[in-house]
């Protein structure tokens, strides 16, 4: 079957229909519910600065390129950045059940995708480039590997020295466990809604998020340090973002 045939007999065979649902587990299996929360045992972990509310950037200026000074890249911006797009921001609690809610948001409260930052050396963070995983629970950063500084430069080839990139992946289980065989189509709305605010983010402190389209999802695996297969709960790489200075402010 090819894979467009693929494409239109999941999209056929998920979705709801007027006489039914589309197939799902039918109830909730608490015992085995996910945790929103991925951990790397082991990993040093660097926290992040947790940030004062501010009344400006209004969401018109956000839109508006040119209309925002450009904020260098140091551990404080990084801290904005996260904070800003993929941190906890709000606990709710009802009848002893306590629940984070985060400021990308997501379908039934899962938050299947998980966040890697790569970065050159950075003050405060390593003096090596590194990639990590950023863990909204800790509002930190979980250093999973440090890399030569001549991989970082062939990868900042042609962008400005400040470059940095954010890896999303989606573990489909997390949806699965709740919405069955419609988990793929939420874990790409919950993406969506993660790059969005990656965005927005990035707009509030004179930077622009670029979709690094070109890498194949081998090439995603291996430079997130997820091809390794892990049976019991699969991560898939979803895609790489650059994020650099705006250009009409820089």
């Amino acid at each position: 079957m090819s894979d467009l045939k693929n494409i239109f007999q999941y999209h056929n065979n998920s979705k709801h229909s007027y006489y039914s649902f589309a197939p799902g587990p039918g109830y909730l299996d608490w015992a085995s519910q996910p945790d929103p929360f991925r951990k790397y045992e082991g990993a040093d972990d660097v926290r992040l600065k947790q940030m004062l509310e501010t009344d400006r950037p209004f969401f018109a200026e956000t839109l508006r390129a040119s209309s925002i000074e450009v904020s260098r890249m140091n551990f404080g911006s990084l801290s904005q950045l996260f904070y800003d797009s993929l941190a906890i921001s709000a606990w709710k609690s009802y009848q002893g059940t306590k629940w984070a809610l985060r400021v990308n948001p997501s379908s039934g409260n899962l938050h299947p995708t998980e966040s890697y930052l790569i970065s050159g050396p950075l003050e405060g963070l390593a003096n090596l480039p590194t990639i990590s995983h950023y863990s909204p629970l800790k509002h930190g950063l979980e250093i999973r590997a440090n890399f030569p500084d001549k991989v970082w430069e062939k990868m900042v080839e042609g962008l400005p020295s400040d470059t940095i990139f954010i890896g999303l992946t989606s573990i489909y289980w997390r949806e699965s466990w709740k919405y069955g065989l419609r988990a793929f189509r939420y874990c790409h709305h919950d993406l969506g809604h993660a790059l969005a605010a990656i965005n927005l983010a990035c707009a509030c402190l004179g930077w622009r998020s670029v979709l690094v389209d070109y890498l194949s999802v081998k090439d995603l695996e291996i430079i997130l340090g997820l091809d390794q297969v892990n049976k019991d709960e699969i991560e898939v790489a979803d895609c790489l973002i650059a994020i650099v200075p705006n250009k009409d402010r820089s």
